[in-house]
């Protein structure tokens, strides 16, 4: 076990942490190919690479000096929460990657804190000292302070610091001092983190991810705790429920590199994947065929939204995707929550919709992105909070926001999120910018950073994450403005939109198919507006008495899936297909809204 050493890394959001680890790689030897091409080994993903954030962790493995280091890639947003834990349970030790301009963040104190609790030996890297207005030092000392905040113990707070780029690829105990490579850094690895602790006794192994090929299934991955693995050897699978199931393990791997080794046996200490053992869920041990001993099941922090996924029924279903009914959706969700921990599905009173529970908009955003790349149309509702009855008193989930702005621009926000029930806590000065800390409801922050992104031409930079469940804090009021629904099916026309300029603001182009019912504009007014955009110039052998203008419109505005899920009234669905994100109301006819509307005031 000497030679074994297995670490996590955790940052930020966009703090460099998979470009360090592909500077780890490179360093090791392993891939001189991907050196050309100057791409993201880890980010393997298109969504991860198009957003440049982590979504899935990875495991890689690097041999320095003899020593095999079992590299784990973890995300950094507070949304995959559940990724993050189930990963801390493989390691020993954990980076803690810092931006040296921006300090330790919110997100990185969350995954820190589950790493201090857990015991885990941390190695400070203080990244992107190359950049300007930097100060390293002031980051360290915002390190040590955060530690001492989340009760480190002393052998924690004794933390190795390395500083360097990334980026640049070098690493140094001195950030004056740059070095030529990032070997400082791969040495205080191999020093600091400690080797794996093996307990004596019968084979445990508890699965902490899962992976998945097309040729041999679904893969268990974990790290094998005590005793010994050996191919074609038959182990007992412990469920999380206490039921016991006998397996024959298949093949072994483990990682080398960025791939995968078959190996005919696996020591204690190590992380590997097993062949072989079907019907596993993450949690589970993978234990002695004679005499099997259960670990305690990893526990994931609950769900805080739920969003309602139902099929696209759309006049235009079935035009640009492949799986359209709802037994697709369901068999896609299902399949979902063999490896998305932190989700929850759940059947509602129609066989056609699903109600389905995540950590918030863009966990969940993320699902119905992945989806809709694989060519399922479906429809989701508003985004909504889970409430709890704690001690008899009706309690929501709240966030600890930060917001990073321009000081030209922090009364605006200040108002912005005072005004949905936010509270704020403290407020830093940090050049001609303000670091504003705030508590609010996760209800108040559905819809709030496109406002904030408009209040600060597009400058501030938000943060949040869920720190837990307090009191209801009353209403927050919604959108002000009213929508612009379609009143026909048809064609757009510039004339009509030309013509229409004055009632608001549009979502589509002219020219683009439209159905009667769907949202295509924000009324500049409170209430919803049915308009007529299909109707087109009526043109006669008469000569006009006024010059013919010719129609000029603005650019509509265009919403991505996060915006749009932010942006939907309850009475509205956002329909997502393959290649369109289209607003609509949940009732499509006029007299049909009314009727609902009548129902409910009643009610």
């Amino acid at each position: 076990m000497k030679n074994i050493r297995n670490i996590a890394i955790i940052a930020h959001v966009d703090h460099g942490k998979t470009t360090l680890v592909d500077k780890m790689i490179h360093a090791s030897q392993v891939f001189k190919e991907h050196e050309m091409t100057g791409e993201l080994i880890l980010d393997n993903n298109d969504l991860e690479r198009e957003r440049g954030i982590t979504i899935l962790s990875k495991n890689v493995a690097i041999n320095y000096k003899g020593v095999k280091i079992n590299v784990i890639d973890t995300p950094g947003h507070a949304d995959f929460g559940g990724e993050v834990e189930r990963v801390l349970n493989m390691a020993d030790g954990v980076l803690l990657l810092v931006d040296a301009f921006e300090g330790p963040m919110p997100q990185t104190r969350f995954v820190l804190q589950k790493a201090l609790e857990m015991g885990k030996k941390p190695i400070v890297v203080i990244n992107k000292v190359d950049k300007p207005n930097c100060n390293p030092d002031w980051a360290h000392e915002q390190v040590f302070d955060l530690m001492f905040a989340l009760d480190a113990n002393e052998e924690q707070l004794d933390f190795p610091v390395v500083f360097g780029s990334a980026k640049n690829g070098w690493m140094s105990h001195d950030w004056k001092n740059p070095s030529t490579d990032i070997t400082v850094l791969l040495e205080d690895i191999v020093k600091y983190i400690p080797e794996p602790k093996v307990a004596e006794g019968n084979t445990q192994m508890l699965v902490t991810s899962l992976d998945f090929s097309n040729y041999i299934g679904r893969i268990a991955v974990g790290r094998l705790l005590r005793g010994k693995l050996v191919a074609n050897q038959p182990v007992t699978l412990c469920k999380k429920d206490g039921a016991m199931q006998k397996h024959r393990i298949k093949q072994l791997f483990v990682f080398d590199g960025l791939a995968k080794k078959e190996v005919p046996e696996v020591q204690a200490g190590d992380i590997c994947a097993v062949v072989g053992v079907d019907g596993f869920e993450i949690g589970d041990t993978i234990a002695d065929y004679e005499n099997p001993e259960a670990l305690d099941p990893i526990s994931i922090d609950e769900p805080t939204m739920s969003m309602l996924f139902t099929i696209n029924d759309s006049p235009f279903f079935g035009q640009e995707g492949k799986f359209v009914t709802s037994r697709h959706v369901r068999e896609r969700l299902e399949k979902e929550l063999e490896k998305n921990l932190a989700m929850r599905l759940q059947d509602t009173n129609s066989a056609d919709s699903f109600m389905v529970f995540g950590r918030g908009v863009l966990h969940l955003s993320i699902l119905i992105e992945t989806m809709r790349r694989e060519g399922y149309e479906l429809q989701i509702g508003q985004p909504r909070v889970i409430v709890k009855e704690i001690n008899g008193q009706k309690c929501e989930p709240v966030e600890e926001l930060t917001i990073d702005v321009p000081e030209s621009t922090s009364g605006k926000c200040i108002e912005l999120v005072t005004r949905r029930k936010g509270v704020m806590k403290s407020m830093e000065p940090k050049g001609d910018r303000f670091i504003l800390r705030f508590e609010i409801p996760s209800r108040g922050i559905i819809g709030l950073r496109s406002n904030v992104l408009t209040a600060t031409q597009g400058e501030a930079i938000m943060t949040h994450r869920f720190t837990g469940y307090e009191p209801w804090r009353g209403d927050i009021a919604g959108r002000q403005n009213g929508s612009l629904i379609v009143m026909e099916t048809g064609n757009a026309f510039a004339y009509s939109l030309d013509n229409l300029q004055d009632r608001g603001t549009f979502f589509i182009e002219p020219g683009e198919e439209v159905y009667e019912g769907q949202v295509i504009g924000e009324n500049s007014r409170p209430m919803d507006l049915v308009i007529n955009v299909t109707k087109s110039k009526k043109l006669t052998n008469h000569r006009a008495s006024g010059a013919d203008d010719k129609a000029s419109l603005p650019p509509p505005r265009r919403f991505t899936l996060e915006e749009a899920l932010e942006y939907i009234q309850e009475d509205e669905y956002v329909e997502v297909t393959p290649k369109s994100i289209r607003l609509r109301k949940i009732y499509l006819k006029d007299f049909e809204r009314k009727k609902a509307q009548k129902e409910y005031t009643t009610a």
